[in-house]
C-alpha cells in the first residue's frame, strides 16, 4: 500500500465517491496540510477565490502546495490560476487537459444534455430539429446520441474537415457563416461554445418554442438576458457529469490520477 496521504477536496458527488474510492483502497486521508497528493474538484474554482464548493481559499491551497513535492490533481482550473501556481512553483495537473478525460466525460454530458432537453420540452426529440453548435468532444458524441433517438441533427462547425466529417455522418452541416439562415426552423439548440454565438439578434430570429442547452464552460454562449426577455427557454447546463453519473465521472477521474501517479 502506498504511504502517501491523499486528500480529496470537495463536497459534490463525484468528489464524495473519489474520497470512498480510495478509501476502500486503504488510502490514508488527511487534510490538505498533511497530504502528499491533494484532489480537488471540477471545476477547481469558480472565481478563483475560491475552491468551488468549499468555503477554503485557493491561496490556502497554493501556500501549503508552494516549493514543495506536494501535487494537486483537480479539473477545469482557470488559465489565470494556472499562471499563478505555476508563478508559486505549485505541481498541478488539470484531469480535463488529459485528453481521455476529456472525451470520457462528454458522455455524461451529453446524455445530460439530452436528458435536460427532453425536461424542458413538450415535444420528442425523434423528429425535431436539433442544432449542435460546435463539433468538438461533446458535439460529436451529442450529435450521434441525438441521431439514435431519431432527431433531425444539424451541427455548426467552422473548420472544413469539421464540415466534410458531419456531411460524412449524415448529419446537416452548417457552416458559421450560414447560421443565421437555419435558426428559426430549430425545435432545440444545445451550444458547446464558449464564446458569444447565441447574440442578441440571432436570438430573435427563433421560434417561441425553441429550447437552448448551453453547455459551454463560463463565459457561456448565450446571451442569457435577452433570452429571458424574449421568454426564450433557456438553460446554463454546467457540470452535467457530476449531476447525471457521478459515480462514472469519478471512475474516470481516479483512473487517470492513478495512471499519473503510476508515472511519477
Amino acid at each position: 500500500m502506498s504511504k502517501r496521504k491523499f486528500c480529496i477536496i470537495g463536497t459534490d458527488d463525484r468528489s464524495n465517491y473519489i474520497r470512498m474510492m480510495y478509501k476502500d483502497e486503504e488510502r490514508r486521508i488527511v487534510g490538505y496540510e498533511d497530504a502528499d497528493i491533494i484532489i480537488g474538484p471540477t471545476p477547481f474554482s469558480k472565481d478563483d477565490i475560491k475552491v468551488n464548493g468549499e468555503s477554503l481559499e485557493c491561496n490556502d491551497i497554493i501556500k501549503v502546495l508552494s516549493n514543495s513535492s506536494k501535487v494537486l490533481y483537480a479539473g477545469s482550473i482557470s488559465e489565470n490560476m494556472k499562471s499563478k501556481l505555476k508563478k508559486n512553483k505549485v505541481k498541478f495537473f488539470d484531469l480535463l487537459d488529459q485528453e481521455n478525460v476529456a472525451i470520457l466525460n462528454a458522455i455524461p454530458t451529453a446524455e445530460g444534455a439530452i436528458a435536460t432537453a427532453i425536461n424542458m420540452t413538450d415535444f420528442t426529440i425523434h423528429g425535431s430539429n436539433c442544432l449542435v453548435l460546435g463539433y468538438g468532444k461533446i458535439g460529436k458524441i451529442l450529435s450521434k446520441m441525438l441521431c439514435g433517438f431519431g432527431a433531425n441533427v444539424f451541427c455548426e462547425a467552422r473548420k472544413k474537415e469539421d464540415i466534410a466529417f458531419i456531411d460524412a455522418m449524415g448529419y446537416n452541416s452548417v457552416s458559421l457563416d450560414k447560421l443565421d439562415e437555419y435558426l428559426s426552423n430549430m425545435d432545440i439548440i444545445f451550444n458547446t461554445v464558449p464564446s458569444m454565438i447565441l447574440d442578441s439578434c440571432r436570438l430573435q430570429s427563433l421560434n417561441k418554442k425553441c429550447a437552448i442547452i448551453d453547455l459551454a464552460s463560463s463565459p457561456g454562449g448565450v446571451d442569457f438576458s435577452k433570452a429571458k426577455e424574449l421568454k426564450i427557454n433557456t438553460t446554463w447546463a454546467l457540470a452535467l457529469p457530476t449531476k447525471v453519473a457521478p459515480y462514472t465521472a469519478a471512475v474516470y477521474l481516479k483512473n487517470t490520477i492513478d495512471e499519473l501517479l503510476k508515472k511519477g
